[in-house]
């Protein structure tokens, strides 16, 4: 019983950064029991919608834009990339 209390199960557990100084920095935060708030990075549902429009469009109006000879081009060189590894 004591032993539930005292450490979290592995599903409450956090990841420590790999970073020294991060490290370094949720040790100390840790032990004096700052930092307890969560941080929430949450993305604008409208710049996401924006962000992929252009997303969806822009593959499409390059290709269109390019020469039949650029287009050659660039896809020798991505089979050359993936046939090098």
């Amino acid at each position: 019983m004591l032993e539930r209390l005292c450490y979290p199960s592995s599903m409450e557990k956090k990841k420590k950064p790999t970073e020294l100084n991060k490290l370094a920095a949720s040790i100390v935060a840790e032990a004096t029991g700052e930092g307890q708030e969560e941080e929430t990075t949450s993305k604008n549902p409208a710049a996401v919608a924006l962000g992929r429009l252009g997303g969806l469009k822009g593959g499409k109006a390059r290709a269109a834009k390019l020469s039949a000879k650029n287009r050659k081009e660039i896809a020798k060189k991505a089979a050359r990339a993936r046939w090098s590894k």
